[in-house]
């Protein structure tokens, strides 16, 4: 009798049998939750679920600014994924973001971000628990909640920020993790891994865009628009869970169904966590307001969005004790996201037509009832290089906008804060509110944000026309613009003769970046301290001047060269045939200045504020292309200054690192001292800085006798989170050249400084400054009547005061061109 060879059975076996799906702990060869697994092996599992399940595409959406990969994985069933392209189209109609009509029989799309936070970094670690559930044959339940949806998972938003915390843990831990929260492997170094390359907090940048990372993102958020967004995310590890619905204020625009379906799916969160007996909070601490949130952005857009909160984040490691006794692990905080992330699914798939057809009634409601009684908003176009800029960012968040019409009009004027009448030329930029996007535009162009709590959780003002800096009106009228074009003009012309200059306004940051692209060129730049006219040409103080003159020896040609780079930043470069000058200075004038090419270093380490760095390291690197020196606060005493003429501290609380006698040598030696937000500080009272802190004006009286329950609500009296203030310019003195004579700030502390003596009062607070978002009484009564921005002049060189981050998340644009100003062109 002849036998069956074994080895022909095992090979039928495997043929009729679907391979075994590996789980993270069997891929990775630890369980998942011993320790933390580094990114580049969390791409590794998902590139292996993707060639063996049917289930899973996946899709690589770009790169972090350190190379590493960026992907999103859609899970759905075979027949949904083979249509997935139809179902995003579809998606989109029914929003109305492109044309054709949409039908509401589709699945429901929910997207799950982890790890926006880098150091909160069970997150990414949850979600390879989750994608394995859902591709799970054995899970019985799994297979009709993907008939009616279709999940989409991001496993780690922010992979730089992950990997420096997940090499910092994984290099000090215990073999036995130590779970006291004050050994070494619980107390990350300088900067800590919450933030991206640069230091950005990414999860504040969702409207904004300002980081490569979140670019990428919002451009295929944008293309999907999921229905229900959860951003996974930990907090201190003493806390227990927290999970929607979400704590007042609400923005007046979110709507009930979003309220009540928030609601719905924390309702069985709660299920879950109770059959468990695990604690959660709900309606406490995280608000749906500021725009630019992994919560509140979705949101705007049409989503259910929703945080979700897990104790634990960069102090709780593997193991950690916390204050209640119990012990914290990284398996537990795994399984809470886990459970949270399926619950979520769960409710969407079972209400799945419900949120669709919502979803769909929402847009309808937006390019039809437009929220709000502004129905258009007209940015004048008088500084096109804003005007430009602006309309990149409403292009990148997916609202429409045109120009080209010509007419009267009167509306709500942000600078005056006054109704006026105006001309609406063709230049200007209109964004009529009859759109699908007509309540994200109102939220972000709003001039006062209603807000119906007192106590939030970040800031409360943030209205574009006064980030940018841009004249903007808002019209209780509808006008529709004509084209979706701008009429560009001839930005660097060929002229009949070789000119002896050329000339170019100084009016954003676009000139700044012209102005470090010569300076890197070794080219000889000159600015104008006061206006001048020349060849009917009117240009203001601190409008950039090349004379050919000392430039013969440029390689490429000094026209084609300097042409050239007007060209890439897209700058009006005027030639100049004479050196004659119709008003104003002539070119060889003492006001017409060299620019000194400046030789920088940046402050930073451990007492640096390591955000208010990552602005500075991003504006110099990524905005403006300028190479600086980073040196480390603890080590200016034992350095050589004199290879720096430029030295910028940011804002933080350097004790007694900052060796005040030195810098002021160095500064009257030549030397620039730039000192930003807290920073400044360090100075006050210190000999040689004139800078003083404006103290409170106290009046005695009986003391307040407050209830312990309303300890919190009286606590805002002195609280500011975020508001805009206007101040008045001295636009005479180089800081704040190319600005108008004022400048609206983001004000998020109380500090005020004396006027300086023997200094120049460049940006000040007055009676009334204050334009909007919150501020507690106590505070808004002491800003008033002082300095905010201001230099002192200190033997030959200077000390450049900036009391506020006009820098701030890299989104404040109007703040650019006077951080370029302190850099470059103050003396």
């Amino acid at each position: 009798m002849n036998k069956f060879p074994l080895y022909l059975f095992f090979i039928l076996i495997s043929n009729i049998l679907p391979a075994q799906i590996k789980s993270p702990s069997e891929f990775l060869g630890y369980g998942l939750g011993e320790r933390f697994t580094p990114y580049y092996r969390v791409l590794g599992y998902y590139n292996y679920i993707a060639s063996v399940s049917p289930n899973v595409k996946l899709r690589n959406y770009g790169k972090t600014y350190e190379g590493r990969d960026l992907i999103l994985a859609a899970i759905g069933t075979e027949e949904n994924l083979s249509r997935l392209e139809s179902i995003r189209k579809n998606n989109l109609r029914l929003s109305g973001i492109i044309s054709g009509e949409g039908s509401t029989k589709q699945p429901v799309i929910v997207w799950l971000s982890y790890n926006v936070h880098g150091n909160e970094a069970v997150s990414t670690e949850a979600s390879m628990k989750t994608l394995y559930y859902l591709v799970n044959p054995a899970n019985s339940n799994v297979g009709p909640w993907l008939k009616n949806t279709i999940i989409l998972i991001d496993p780690c938003i922010n992979p730089d920020g992950r990997e420096r915390y997940v090499n910092f843990y994984n290099s000090v831990r215990n073999v036995i993790p130590d779970p006291l929260p004050f050994t070494r492997e619980h107390l990350e170094p300088w900067p800590g891994g919450r933030t991206n390359h640069y230091y950005f907090d990414l999860n504040r940048d969702w409207a904004w865009q300002s980081q490569i990372e979140t670019k990428q993102r919002i451009e295929v958020f944008n293309s999907w628009l999921p229905q229900i967004h959860v951003d996974f995310h930990e907090q201190s590890y003493n806390e227990p869970y927290y999970f929607a619905p979400a704590a007042e204020p609400f923005h007046q625009d979110i709507t009930p169904w979003q309220r009540e379906f928030q609601t719905l799916i924390g309702r069985n969160n709660a299920k879950y966590f109770d059959d468990k007996g695990w604690l959660y909070f709900t309606k406490e601490r995280f608000d749906l307001l500021y725009p630019s949130y992994g919560d509140t952005y979705p949101t705007y857009n049409g989503s259910i969005g929703m945080t979700y909160e897990q104790g634990g984040s960069g102090r709780a490691g593997i193991s950690v004790l916390n204050r209640q006794g119990d012990t914290l692990t990284l398996s537990d905080r795994i399984d809470h996201h886990f459970t949270t992330g399926l619950s979520t699914i769960e409710v969407a798939s079972a209400n799945a037509a419900k949120v669709v057809t919502e979803f769909h009634n929402y847009f309808l409601n937006s390019k039809s009832r437009p929220p709000g009684s502004y129905k258009t908003y007209i940015i004048k176009g008088d500084n096109t290089e804003k005007l430009r800029s602006l309309s990149q960012l409403l292009e990148r968040n997916g609202i429409e906008f045109g120009y080209g019409v010509q007419t009267q009009a009167r509306g709500y004027n942000y600078i005056s804060g006054k109704k006026e009448t105006f001309a609406v030329n063709p230049a200007d930029l209109i964004i009529n509110a009859y759109q699908p996007k007509s309540v994200l535009l109102k939220i972000l162009f709003e001039p006062k944000t209603f807000v119906s709590d007192s106590v939030t959780y970040d800031i409360t003002a943030w209205s574009l026309p006064y980030a940018y800096g841009i004249q903007t009106y808002a019209l209780t009228e509808s006008i529709k613009p004509l084209t979706k074009a701008r009429r560009e003009e001839n930005l660097a012309g060929q002229e009949p003769r070789a000119p002896i200059a050329y000339a170019v306004n100084w009016n954003s940051v676009n000139d700044i970046k012209f102005l470090a692209e010569l300076l890197r060129n070794n080219v000889k730049v000159r600015y104008s301290e006061v206006p001048f006219t020349t060849g009917g040409v009117n240009f203001n103080s601190g409008s950039l001047i090349i004379l050919r003159t000392g430039n013969e020896v440029l390689r490429g040609g000094f026209d084609n060269l300097i042409s050239a780079m007007a060209t890439k930043y897209a700058l009006n470069l005027q030639a100049i045939h004479s050196g004659f000058a119709e008003k104003g200075p002539d070119l060889g004038s003492g006001r017409i200045r060299l620019v000194r090419k400046p030789r920088i270093a940046l402050i930073g380490g451990e007492e640096t504020s390591a955000q208010a760095f990552g602005e500075l390291w991003h504006y110099f690197e990524q905005e403006i292309g300028y190479p600086i020196s980073v040196l480390d606060a603890n080590d200016l005493s034992g350095l050589s200054l004199f290879e720096f003429n430029v030295i910028i501290v940011p804002d933080g609380n350097y004790a007694k690192a900052l060796p005040a006698d030195k810098l002021l040598n160095w500064t009257n030696a030549g030397g620039k001292l730039i000192v930003m937000e807290d920073a400044i500080m360090q100075l006050v009272g210190k000999k040689g800085f004139n800078i003083t802190l404006k103290e409170d004006e106290r009046k005695e009286g009986p003391t307040e006798i407050i209830p312990y329950a309303d300890r919190e609500r009286v606590s805002v009296r002195t609280n500011i989170p975020g508001a805009i203030f206007k101040l008045h310019l001295d636009n005479t003195h180089p800081l704040a050249f190319g600005y108008p004579d004022y400048y609206f700030t983001l004000k998020r502390n109380d500090k005020l400084y004396n006027y300086l003596g023997g200094g120049w009062n460049v940006g000040l607070l007055t009676k009334n400054s204050y334009v909007t978002g919150f501020v507690g009484n106590t505070t808004k009564k002491k800003l008033v009547e002082g300095l905010l921005f201001g230099v002192q002049e200190t033997g030959d060189g200077s000390v450049v005061y900036l009391a506020d981050d006009i820098l701030f998340r890299g989104f404040w644009e109007n703040g650019k061109l006077m951080f370029g100003n302190a850099v470059f062109l103050v003396p």
